[in-house]
């Protein structure tokens, strides 16, 4: 792999050479122990900025440190009225050039990054990662290597935040940078004429930067933390202590190191919310509010947070730290290490884009393995429907069949997103590449039918059933270059939520003169980056980036008999595959096709209260109401507490105009899960209805502080607040609930974008068949034996 990997990167820094796409281009520079290093040259806000890729293991790196450390100590000052006179000096100076083109004070809108005192940093008051990685040698050599630290200068981000800069001016990029580049904003750099030097650019996020956070502001994202002046000390009184200390210092005082650069919010997912949650605001858009990616209420929604009783499964309390921070044993001088491992500094997650550009193979190697050996995602090639009776045969394995030739087959695979705590995929969908590869063959390897293949320049076939999105502008044309202040509309999102399972049908036809079996093979893979958007940047002329495998299913299907077979060791138990089966129906609107399932799950496990809640939660949907009350009661009897139960009774009763009960089911879920936001929101519309407004107003508020941007609350809280003479506060909720409410205009831009693009129009709809039928197959029937779905 490494090899392979020197050999790439070798010949990506001589096609890189004058790719002028986004103002970047890699040169050789040296070459030492095999290790290919080079020096990044990125046009940048200012003038020209170089940017440095030191080697790993380079002694030098230290030597600076050292140097650093000596040079900073030599006017090391702890009195607390210098340092903040420095400050203010330094930021009178940026402050008379600075563009506060939003507003006096607002430092980093349309971003949300904010600072103590609210006044620009001082670059130099950021210890660089060198100084920290004197010590911490296992964090600083997994650091090099991570998204984090290269967050800012890698050619991907580039791309598309330059196009913003040249087209909308660099105050605007204050949105992206301040969770890619803090200090950047907080020192007031991202200014027409700025005479900040940039120097820090290289280092992306550094130690610093994540350990000086203070707080987050209502995991609001778009860097919505609060810095604190960063320091590695505090004094005895526990007072922070800016600058630089002599080793000495911090050796001495080792406790107040530890309280200087670890809070516990760094333990909680909220701090992650701080960047792993983006808004389009109308500060960069000059439209409205639009919801970017929301990681963080995605893992809130799921089963490893515990906080929401609705999730179709339970799980273990896990936070985003505890999947992207796993604690490993290090194998380089480490103090933040305890009993031999260290938590990651890597990060990994779905990013190989940039560790394949840049040659770094061990972080290559580690995101790798951290895709395929997750068990996240269970591939279930469910059920055949045959041409020659239109019966579904479910579940395959269990059930025994007969196959001829010539026979038109339709296949219908389930895709569970089994353990991410958030949906396949999270952020940046539009960047992203997930599909589901679809293969038929023959005795041979030959193959019969293929869906979601690679084409020989590299792109996806179009017909694939992706994970993605297409976000399109007002002329109905997709965003390509991640141009996200041009967004009105979104023309389909085929992301999987956490916890819950999509259905993808694929119909083709056996050879009329096929002896033996076909193999059928359903795999989801995975690309950082998207083809298209990689030779945006690059140009057409790369080497393949990495495609990873996530998961995979094959059977066999002979021509004749077909017996029952032993479950794979990666397949789920049949009542999970029914209920699997069942959300994904329920999802895509099929309710007499959802009720189906969950009844073969409860005859399969009668004890499972989930499987007669699920019935009922159908029901609900298809307002069916007394069959779904007599479900979620079966649910109850089995499970009395069964917060989930209760949720759906709730609903039940409060059409049959029970309010009281209602409200008591409600309470119930609250006093159980108090950060449920639908919940509370329920239990506070209730309120309002019958007549409580002090009773709804706390549930609103409630529901606003875990999640700002609920649209119920803004709508009921602005009424609430207005019956309560808070006229001011009425009137911000009502705005907030006008920015943010969807523009019922902009469906129209999708249909104009896939009217042009008949090819994936089938992917916005809710079910759709991936066919090599000329003439449109066998009919699909509901398993009720019905009509046609």
């Amino acid at each position: 792999m490494r090899k392979l990997l020197q050999g790439r990167l070798s010949k990506r820094l001589n096609q890189a050479e004058g790719n002028n796409v986004f103002n970047t281009g890699l040169r050789p520079l040296a070459r030492a122990g095999g290790i290919v290093l080079g020096v990044l040259s990125a046009a940048c806000f200012v003038g020209s900025l170089c940017v440095f890729l030191p080697s790993i293991h380079a002694a030098s790196d230290h030597a600076a440190s050292d140097k650093d450390a000596t040079d900073k100590n030599a006017t090391y000052n702890t009195n607390p009225a210098d340092q903040e006179a420095r400050r203010k000096a330094y930021a009178d100076q940026v402050g008379q050039s600075y563009n506060f083109a939003f507003g006096k004070g607002k430092l980093s809108v349309p971003g949300n990054g904010a600072v103590e005192g609210n006044t620009f940093l001082q670059p130099d008051a950021f210890p660089n990662a060198s100084y920290c990685g004197h010590c911490h040698q296992e964090a600083y050599h997994q650091w090099q290597q991570s998204l984090h630290r290269n967050s800012f200068r890698t050619p991907f981000y580039r791309a598309s935040v330059n196009i913003l800069l040249n087209t909308k001016g660099i105050q605007f990029t204050r949105h992206c940078d301040s969770c890619h580049n803090p200090i950047a904003v907080l020192a007031g750099g991202l200014t027409q004429d700025s005479v900040v030097d940039r120097k820090f650019d290289q280092d992306g996020l550094t130690c610093m930067t994540c350990h000086s956070v203070q707080k987050v502001q209502s995991t609001l994202g778009n860097g919505g933390y609060v810095m604190g002046v960063p320091a590695v000390l505090v004094d005895e009184k526990g007072n922070r202590m800016p600058g630089i200390p002599p080793d000495s210092e911090i050796l001495a005082h080792l406790d107040r190191h530890s309280k200087a650069v670890m809070q516990d919010l760094l333990h909680k997912p909220e701090f992650c919310a701080s960047c792993h949650k983006a808004n389009l605001p109308k500060t960069l858009n000059e439209y409205k509010e639009i919801r970017a990616f929301t990681t963080y209420d995605e893992w809130q929604n799921s089963k490893f947070s515990q906080r929401n009783p609705l999730t179709f499964y339970q799980g273990d309390f896990t936070t985003c730290q505890g999947c992207h921070m796993k604690r490993a044993t290090n194998l380089l001088p480490e103090p933040g290490a305890k009993n031999g491992t260290f938590v990651s500094h890597r990060w990994p997650a779905g990013n190989s884009a940039v560790p394949f550009y840049y040659g770094f193979d061990e972080q290559l190697e580690k995101t790798i393995e951290f895709l395929r050996t997750g068990n996240y995602l269970n591939v279930d090639i469910f059920a055949l429907r045959k041409g020659s009776d239109g019966k579904m045969i479910a579940p395959l394995g269990s059930e025994a069949f007969t196959l001829d030739q010539g026979e038109v087959v339709q296949a219908m695979v389930v895709i569970q997103n089994k353990n991410i705590g958030h949906s396949l995929i999270p952020e940046v969908r539009d960047l992203y590449e997930a599909w589901v590869e679809f293969m038929v063959t023959d005795p041979d390897g030959k193959e019969i039918y293929h869906s979601g293949y690679i084409k020989p320049d590299g792109s996806l076939d179009e017909r694939a059933h992706s994970f993605t999105n297409r976000p399109v502008n007002t002329g109905g044309i997709f965003v390509d270059n991640h141009k996200v202040w041009t967004i009105h509309s979104v023309a389909y999102d085929n992301s999987v939520q956490a916890g819950r399972s999509t259905l993808v049908r694929y119909e083709f036809q056996i050879p009329k003169t096929l002896k033996g079996a076909v193999t059928v093979t359903a795999r989801v893979q995975y690309r950082h980056l998207r083809q298209s958007y990689t030779n945006n940047v690059l140009g057409k002329d790369h080497p393949a980036y990495p495609i990873v495998q996530l998961a995979s299913r094959t059977r066999i299907f002979n021509i004749g008999d077909n017996p029952a077979t032993a479950p794979d060791p990666s397949d789920n138990p049949d009542w999970m595959r029914w209920n699997n089966l069942g959300i994904a129906y329920l999802d895509q609107a099929q309710y007499a096709e959802a009720i189906h399932a969950f009844g073969e799950v409860v005859k399969l496990r009668p004890d499972y209260a989930d499987g007669y809640t699920n019935i009922g939660l159908t029901n609900i949907s298809w307002e069916k109401f007394g069959s779904a009350r007599a479900a979620i009661e079966t649910a109850l009897k089995i499970s009395p507490d069964n917060a989930r139960a209760t949720f759906y009774h709730a609903l039940v009763e409060r059409r049959d105009g029970h309010y009281d009960a209602e409200i008591e089911d409600l309470k119930k879920v609250v006093a159980q899960f108090p950060q449920s936001r639908d919940a509370r929101r329920e239990l506070g519309v209730t309120y309002y209805q019958q007549e409580m407004p002090h009773e709804a107003m706390e549930q609103f508020e409630a529901l606003q502080a875990i999640d700002p941007d609920d649209l119920a609350a803004h709508y009921n809280l602005s009424l609430l607040y207005r019956r309560f003479g808070m006229k001011d506060k009425a009137k911000e909720q009502l705005a907030f609930f006008t920015l943010k409410k969807v523009d019922p205009g902009a469906p129209t831009y999708s249909q104009d974008f896939l009217r042009q693009h008949p090819e994936i129009s089938n992917e916005s709809k809710l079910w759709h068949m991936h066919s090599d039928m000329e003439h449109g197959g066998i009919a699909d029937t509901s398993v009720m034996g019905g009509g046609s779905h």
